[in-house]
């Protein structure tokens, strides 16, 4: 890799975006254009000294992680996240991964939604990016590599994984999932990433073959869910869902129906989640 250029490479697209394009606050007195360094660092999740070594050329060669962190947070099209990664001396990461492109658009859409929880998830739930709210809602989107990362993995296999929903939720929400997962199954074609997991999912847990011997079928675009907050209690919230042109992620968004307990409840998360979290955005790193 050429520690040199990606520093280049990164400060030329950082000078190009405008701070109110990634909800950062606008002062008066800025002196820069584009973004400042320490902005970029707080958007992707690391450092700011790791981020100063890095526009100069020094220190050791990222991650993939932090490469797509600092993609996300620079919002760069899919041949400049390409271009990051070359210079990086990284391969460019499966789109179905933890640290596949997210389309700038979906992220904007995202950055606009500052009192509404939301996220965007790859089509077997895992969260690639999300906001502050949806962290104060949900928790962290957590460390979890490879197919422990999906959340439809984690629902069938770990316990915890159902303690923010209601038990009275548990039986639908895991029809929602198996048919969900079926037509992923359908829309990849013969997939090793999805057929492993079925195969796994089938030998380890019965409720979900169960299910999937059913042959329901059906992308899931909105529902109801009642959520159970640690602090709040029961929320009972819409989740709609906007799905990518080639259905390989989904943008999340939860709602509470207007007048209601669950919308005061929605309100006092965003105290909650202003006191909690300190960006605007929580990036997988």
């Amino acid at each position: 890799m050429d520690l040199r250029e990606f520093g280049e490479f990164l400060r030329s697209r950082r000078d190009r975006i405008q701070p109110d394009e990634v909800g950062v606050p606008v002062s008066a007195r800025r002196r820069v254009p584009g973004l400042r360094r320490d902005e970029v660092a707080v958007l992707a999740g690391v450092s700011v000294d790791y981020y100063n070594q890095l526009e100069q050329g020094r220190g050791a060669q990222p991650s993939e992680q932090i490469v797509a962190a600092l993609a996300r947070a620079l919002r760069l099209t899919r041949d400049e996240r390409a271009h990051l990664y070359f210079l990086a001396g990284r391969p460019v990461p499966p789109r179905h991964s933890l640290a596949a492109h997210v389309h700038p658009g979906m992220l904007d859409l995202l950055q606009r939604l500052p009192a509404t929880p939301a996220a965007v998830i790859t089509d077997l739930h895992a969260t690639l990016v999300q906001n502050r709210l949806a962290t104060a809602l949900l928790g962290p989107a957590g460390a979890a590599t490879g197919r422990e990362a999906g959340f439809v993995y984690r629902w069938f296999t770990d316990p915890d994984a159902r303690g923010r929903y209601h038990p009275d939720e548990h039986d639908h929400q895991s029809r929602v999932f198996v048919a969900d997962l079926r037509a992923v199954a359908a829309r990849r074609g013969k997939d090793a990433e999805v057929a492993g997991l079925i195969g796994e999912l089938l030998s380890s847990s019965e409720e979900f073959a169960g299910l999937w011997a059913r042959q329901e079928v059906a992308v899931r675009r909105s529902d109801r869910k009642r959520l159970v907050h640690p602090q709040l209690g029961v929320i009972t919230l819409d989740c709609l869902s906007l799905l990518s042109e080639d259905g390989t992620q989904r943008l999340l968004w939860f709602t509470a129906p207007l007048g209601g307990e669950s919308a005061e409840k929605l309100a006092l998360l965003d105290v909650l989640g202003g006191q909690d979290v300190a960006t605007d955005i929580s990036l997988r790193r």
